[in-house]
């Protein structure tokens, strides 16, 4: 590495010193970041002064909006108090315990998810879904049952990207020269109608072809050696896909006559996106375990949860005096800084009703975005639920025709976007742009952010039109 000259700007310090996530290191060096100076509610600035409408919460995450002032006093109180201490050893501290009484209080009460027992921290999703991970392994070891370790995830579900939850993420990319997935993870079919039902199938078709595959799969591999299911209720980085007709009635059944634990990844879906509290509550889930994260907080402070039932809980107590300390946790788990961030930010959740929120102005956004781009000539889908929607394209949309891989129109398109002054995601599974605005947005920064999105996609049209043509 060179010396620094004295001129040196942020983006050239960026290039030599930081190893972005999610990044193509080719493409980074040579058009440089985007660097992102402040922000507040759903609108963040660059450090050019560009305002753009953020219409991605960040990572799914920023639920409350940016710039909360209450969090901030929150923060700064709960360092000065209590800056730091673990949960090691049967050490506590009030707002952890507080935030793991509230987040089992909305899930009984909002979910009707009264079989949930205890609530696990950490610090990210994907380290909460390794959790999981081994709790399912310990679990069956603990109750006799060594052989059942396998998990079954689903082609374009997203659930981390440490060396477990990597392994249950179903998107390829995440994969790649990592030597993933790990033995005894297998990924069934996406779950999505639009791209993956046959010619002529209907919608019950393609839940009861998918069901057939998932039995199919438990035969194959004995019922006795599957631990656990994991899926997310709404596929997020997978391309915003909805569950097709009945699949997960028809699925839990399944699972729990093959004594197989449902994982429900709520990282995304926790905390009002979808309109409701929970996706529990949203598709009638009775997951053993569900994952939170994200929401949590509203990315505040790094936060995230397993929340595991009642009947996994009594398995690891009994044992306990045999097994001795579960010998599993993280230096920052249950941290009293970000356990009194996430009590404020839920508190903010509910008292300025931003769950009702989205469940009103997602009808409205998904609207918007069908009235400005639904009739694009490459636009196949416009879908979504609560403040979670996707637009995706199509190289053909008469034949629904995918793109060639790894054209990606959709990062074209995000590209384009930020120029015109919002951002949007491209997605790494299928072409889709997603958006999950902050659940404080307005109908004016809806109409604002949109109009601008469709901007962008006109702008992109030709370069769009040339990839259609590959």
């Amino acid at each position: 590495m060179t010396e620094m000259p004295r001129n040196f700007s942020l983006a050239d310090m960026d290039r030599e010193a930081l190893f972005h996530p999610a990044t193509s290191i080719a493409d980074h060096l040579k058009n440089g970041p985007l660097i992102l100076s402040d922000a507040h509610g759903a609108r963040i600035k660059d450090q050019t002064g560009r305002v753009l409408v953020d219409l991605g919460a960040g990572l799914w995450c920023v639920n409350v909006g940016y710039g909360r002032t209450e969090i901030a006093e929150a923060a700064a109180k709960a360092i000065t108090d209590l800056s730091f201490y673990h949960l090691f050893g049967s050490s506590s501290n009030e707002s952890a315990i507080r935030l793991a009484d509230r987040v089992l209080s909305l899930l009984r009460e909002k979910a009707g998810a009264r079989h949930l027992s205890k609530v696990f921290f950490g610090t990210s999703g994907s380290d909460a879904n390794d959790t999981n991970y081994k709790l399912v392994r310990y679990y069956n070891n603990l109750r006799g049952k060594p052989q059942k370790k396998k998990v079954i995830s689903r082609l374009g579900g997203y659930h981390g990207t440490t060396l477990a939850s990597a392994s249950m993420t179903g998107i390829p990319a995440y994969h790649v020269a990592f030597d993933l997935p790990v033995e005894g993870v297998f990924h069934t079919s996406c779950p999505h109608y639009f791209r993956f039902g046959h010619e002529g199938e209907s919608e019950e078709a393609f839940t009861e072809r998918l069901i057939n595959e998932i039995k199919d799969l438990i035969r194959r591999e004995g019922a006795e050696t599957i631990a656990a299911f994991i899926a997310e209720p709404v596929i997020g980085s997978g391309g915003v896909c909805l569950p097709p007709v009945g699949y997960f009635a028809r699925l839990q059944p399944i699972l729990a006559e093959n004594d197989i634990l449902f994982i429900a990844d709520e990282v995304i879906t926790g905390f009002g996106r979808l309109g409701s509290w929970f996706g529990t509550a949203h598709f009638d889930l009775k997951p053993d375990i569900v994952t939170l994260a994200k929401g949590l907080t509203s990315a505040y402070f790094p936060v995230s949860a397993s929340v595991i039932s009642e009947e996994i809980w009594a398995v690891l107590e009994a044992a306990s005096p045999q097994y001795g300390p579960v010998m599993h946790g993280s230096t920052y788990a249950g941290h009293p800084v970000g356990a009194a961030i996430g009590l404020v930010n839920l508190d903010i959740i509910e008292r300025e009703r931003l769950v009702e929120n989205a469940a009103e102005l997602g009808p409205y956004m998904l609207a918007r975005l069908t009235e400005r781009v639904g009739d694009h000539p490459y636009v196949g889908n416009v879908r979504g639920t609560g403040l979670m929607l996707g637009v995706e394209f199509v190289a053909d949309k008469k034949t629904k025709r995918a793109f060639a891989a790894k054209t990606g129109p959709q990062r074209v398109v995000a590209k384009n976007a930020i120029a015109e002054g919002v951002l949007v995601r491209g997605l790494p599974y299928i072409d889709v742009n997603a958006f999950s605005p902050p659940l404080s947005i307005t109908r004016d920064e809806i109409d604002e952010g949109v109009e601008r999105y469709a901007r962008a996609l006109e702008l992109s049209t030709p370069a769009i039109r040339d990839l259609a043509a590959q």
